[in-house]
């Protein structure tokens, strides 16, 4: 809802895009856009680190979405998640990675659960969202978290994502922490700034 100079160059297609509808007054989500410069900036950095001020600014901007949405970044009992989408100034379909549901840890799927009154949805969405992390931060096969989840399956003798309960879910999270800690080496990150951050260097 900002004024979006420097255009697609500057904001990738989808941030261009979302900022247009934005002005628009279409409803679209509360966000923020990591401009390309940003970007070339890390780039040129080579040593994984973000560029002066960038940090700073993005918890600026997690601030802002707190105070739109009356959630918290990092809360259990009232989670803000957000999702993190790469973008581009040319269109590469296939090529551009997300995140969803940014923020959930073994504690904020139990503050969703209770919030949402479905522990499946939010038992899924946590499994989902160490599978993306785990796949775009650690470059994690996806196969290996396909793979349980099909061993879960075939135990529970359903055949769709659909019929496993909540209970399910939450065995097939333990299962996906396993795969992510030997995989990666090191468990998967519970604090949500550390999770975004990580996110975005990826």
């Amino acid at each position: 809802d900002e004024p979006s100079l420097g255009g697609r160059e500057l904001l990738g297609g989808k941030g261009l895009g979302l900022s247009e509808m934005a002005k628009l007054g279409a409803p679209v989500p509360a966000g923020f856009t990591i401009t390309t410069d940003a970007c070339r900036a890390f780039m040129a950095e080579g040593h994984g680190s973000l560029p002066a001020g960038l940090e700073e600014e993005i918890a600026t901007q997690i601030a802002r979405l707190e105070r739109l949405t009356g959630s918290r970044f990092g809360d259990a009992s009232l989670p803000l998640l957000v999702s993190v989408r790469s973008g581009a100034a040319t269109s590469m379909p296939g090529m551009m990675d997300t995140i969803l549901d940014l923020g959930l840890n073994d504690a904020a799927v139990l503050g969703l659960a209770a919030r949402t009154g479905n522990p499946r949805f939010a038992f899924d969405s946590y499994r989902r969202l160490i599978q993306m992390f785990g796949e775009v931060v650690e470059g994690i096969d996806v196969h290996v978290f396909e793979h349980a989840l099909d061993e879960l399956k075939a135990e529970r003798g359903v055949e769709s994502d659909v019929e496993l309960t909540a209970d399910d879910l939450d065995r097939l999270i333990a299962r996906y922490q396993a795969i992510y800690l030997e995989q990666a080496g090191r468990p998967f990150p519970q604090d949500a700034h550390e999770q975004l951050l990580r996110a975005v260097r990826a």
